[in-house]
């Protein structure tokens, strides 16, 4: 049965959830089997090492630039036409709010796709942690953060009213996107050799990357089959985790690819984490884990949605497509998470001593 056939059965909105959590499922199992996390690959990088969390990442982002640019290729899929790059982007709002959510995400001890999928194996710390990152989400979006939000996004925008398309600014031919990803992928597999990582490991770690392909695919299939607008979108974090909590919250919810992607991945972290008899509540070890964990998300909340996506909307979505802010935003995710272990978690720097006696944190 084809797309336009289910369309004449179930309404739009319940195929788009559908979707969301076909894209979650593939994300949270992969996420979960591989521990794919930028948090500690940025912490693997601030320490000197190319470790096997590095060649997860890397290999993950790969994927998901492999199979975006083939779909863009073979004529499946427009970037132009998503919701990243039909909008104005913002370099100073990818800068600062990159730089923050780095920090947070090192605070937190996950970035905010990770928390979830932590969540989903019983890690109650990142249940609470969670719901702050979510709050602070929504207090950007709408609350009393919007106007600091807006007034940073705005001091450096793109022009035209449109992100861009680095492939396309740089002149380049349309299949360099695909062959970066390869060129990512034999890194990756160079370094996972080097840290004898498994099969298994990898398989799991690329079903990441292609769990943000299959976003971006079935939300562009949808857009051009349905009757009312689709946003065009893969996976993210912060805007979905906002409009989750208020789909909790409020009388009348409404389905849509975000719910569908947050329940999924949920779902599937969950079921990969039961199989392989990792699930255990765990909860915070004392006062001064909490707080650190609880400013590390706030400051997530804020930073991504600033940013214009979190660790895994702008640094793998958005990289996918290359959308010229989320590539600044990517790169400050890892400066922010590189400053942050130096101050926060190596007690032999100097730095790391001055800030932690003045800050006790």
């Amino acid at each position: 049965m084809d797309l336009i056939a289910l369309l004449e059965i179930y309404s739009d909105t319940h195929i788009l959830t559908l979707f969301g959590v076909l894209t979650g499922l593939i994300f949270g199992f992969s996420a979960q089997r591989s521990a794919f996390c930028l948090r500690a690959s940025a912490v693997e990088f601030a320490r000197g090492q190319m470790g096997p969390r590095m060649s997860v990442w890397l290999l993950a982002i790969s994927t998901a630039i492999f199979w975006t640019q083939l779909a863009k290729l073979m004529g499946i899929f427009d970037p132009s036409q998503s919701r990243m790059m039909s909008v104005t982007g913002s370099y100073s709002g990818a800068i600062v709010g990159g730089l923050l959510f780095g920090v947070g995400m090192v605070m937190a001890r996950g970035c905010s796709g990770r928390l979830l999928v932590l969540a989903a194996t019983g890690n109650l710390r990142s249940v609470v942690s969670g719901l702050v990152f979510a709050v602070f989400a929504q207090m950007t979006l709408v609350g009393w953060l919007r106007a600091p939000r807006d007034m940073i996004a705005g001091l450096w925008t793109t022009p035209g009213g449109r992100n861009i398309d680095l492939i396309h600014a740089f002149g380049l031919p349309p299949e360099t996107g695909l062959l970066i990803g390869i060129g990512f992928a034999l890194y990756a597999i160079f370094i996972a050799r080097k840290n004898q990582i498994s099969v298994t490991t990898l398989f799991m770690a690329s079903g990441v990357g292609f769990a943000v392909a299959f976003g971006w695919v079935t939300t562009s299939v949808m857009s051009s089959v349905s009757f009312d607008p689709v946003a065009i979108e893969s996976a993210t974090f912060t805007g979905p985790s906002a409009n989750t909590l208020m789909f909790l919250l409020i009388a009348d919810p409404v389905l849509d690819f975000d719910i569908g992607l947050i329940a999924g991945v949920f779902i599937g972290a969950f079921i990969s984490s039961i199989l392989k008899k990792e699930f255990k509540f765990q909860g915070f070890e004392n006062e001064r884990n909490m707080r650190r964990a609880l400013t590390g998300a706030a400051l997530m909340g804020f930073g991504g949605m600033l940013a214009g996506g979190c660790a895994i909307g702008a640094g793998v979505s958005g990289g996918s497509i290359f959308a010229a802010t989320a590539w600044i935003a990517l790169l400050f995710f890892w400066i922010g998470a590189v400053l942050a272990d130096w101050v926060i978690d190596q007690p032999h720097k100097p730095v790391s001593r001055f800030v932690k006696s003045h800050l006790n944190i």
